[in-house]
């Protein structure tokens, strides 16, 4: 079957119910023969690539998994437009000249969310509305009563209302999809059997406020046989319910995690004629999972992290684009070899990681003089 859109997608799960072994086709490994172009003759072209074998099937996670998936990408949805509508909230405090992000981080904080629901109600004394001041606010009162000095123009109240009113329901859609996953990744996990390894530590105590209100790591700790991914530097147990969501659990359909990053299209290309080397940039790809993982590499640009460091260490020479790439095909390799069940990850930090590299550089300077007829000598540091 030919994936054109979403028009696949009800055939293939009625095929899949039925019992058919169904292998999902991307369109361009089956570009027709020009002149020939019409829906019979697809089908045709499809059978005869199928029957010499020369059609791979396009991954799909398994059918329990599919589900969550569909739930965790509705929630990544709502978390887009919620930013929108916070966007467009700000918008209309600016052109009210309320310059309320010059003093607060977060607007959707207790502070800001107390003064916009003041201003709603008619309020307008900027000392009134800065009593709304959280304790834990950085910025002074008289910092906040300075950024509400402005003009309360009757139609950016009303943009600001309904942006405010659009952002609460998004909300609470947000909510009722952590609630369809919950009871998606609760029945998946009572169908497997309780791992023998305990749960560990988590490695971040806070919590933020956009992670799903309830206990996760738990769920994917007996969901995946007791591998725990948010163990992995950059990666949160959100993090690691949008992985699983799109790869699943079983990583015995990969050959290997080479394989698994080739797939992923986070591992060089090797583009190769006439023995010459033309390309080994990364092929383009929209994979979803990869998108999740190159996220998290960049989160760890100033970390003290071994992976940190791996990414300053090919930053400055390379760029950051190429080591944002590189960063992510070391996590899918991690992401791999956790689910595996056969790796338990502990970072070794970055000064060891330092230490490693500034080893494997002297054995390379060391086999490059001997080379050339010459010895290295180390001498002694005061």
């Amino acid at each position: 079957m030919e994936s054109t859109g979403v028009y696949w997608i009800p055939v293939y799960e009625i095929l899949e119910q039925c019992g058919f072994e169904v292998l999902l086709v991307n369109a361009r490994d089956a570009h027709n023969v020009r002149g020939r172009k019409s829906d019979v003759t697809d089908c045709e072209w499809l059978r005869e690539l199928h029957s010499v074998g020369l059609l791979r099937a396009s991954f799909r996670p398994a059918a329990a998994i599919v589900p969550l998936r569909s739930f965790v990408r509705q929630r990544a949805t709502l978390v887009e437009e919620a930013a929108t509508c916070i966007q467009r909230m700000q918008k209309a405090l600016t052109e009210m000249n309320l310059k309320l992000h010059t003093v607060l981080s977060d607007l959707t904080g207790p502070t800001g969310l107390a003064i916009i629901r003041s201003l709603l109600k008619g309020e307008r004394d900027p000392e009134r509305l800065a009593t709304h001041r959280d304790p834990r606010c950085h910025a002074s009162q008289a910092e906040i009563v300075a950024a509400l000095t402005g003009n309360y123009w009757a139609e950016h109240l009303f943009a600001l209302k309904q942006n405010f009113a659009a952002y609460q329901f998004l909300l609470q859609q947000i909510a009722q999809c952590d609630s369809e996953s919950e009871a998606v990744l609760t029945t998946l996990a009572a169908q497997q059997p309780p791992p023998a390894a305990t749960l560990p530590a988590p490695r971040r105590r806070a919590i933020s406020k956009h992670q799903p209100q309830f206990d996760l790591r738990s769920h994917l700790h007996r969901l995946t046989g007791g591998a725990d991914l948010s163990q992995v530097d950059g990666i949160s147990s959100q993090v690691a319910l949008q992985i699983i969501a799109e790869i699943g659990t079983d990583m015995s359909r990969g050959k290997s995690e080479k394989h698994f990053t080739s797939w992923l299209a986070l591992a060089p290309n090797n583009k190769v004629s006439g023995g010459r080397l033309l390309s080994s940039r990364t092929a383009p790809s929209a994979n979803r999972a990869a998108v999740i993982l190159r996220r998290c590499a960049m989160s760890l640009a100033r970390t003290a992290t071994a992976l940190g460091a791996f990414y300053r260490r090919l930053a400055a020479p390379a760029g950051k684009a190429k080591a944002n790439t590189a960063t992510a095909c070391k996590l899918a390799v991690l992401v791999y070899r956790v689910l595996s069940g056969n790796f338990l990850y502990e970072d070794p930090g970055a000064t060891a990681y330092y230490q490693l590299n500034r080893a494997r550089q002297l054995n390379s300077l060391r086999k490059r003089a001997k080379l050339f007829g010459f010895d290295l000598v180390d001498h002694a540091t005061g």
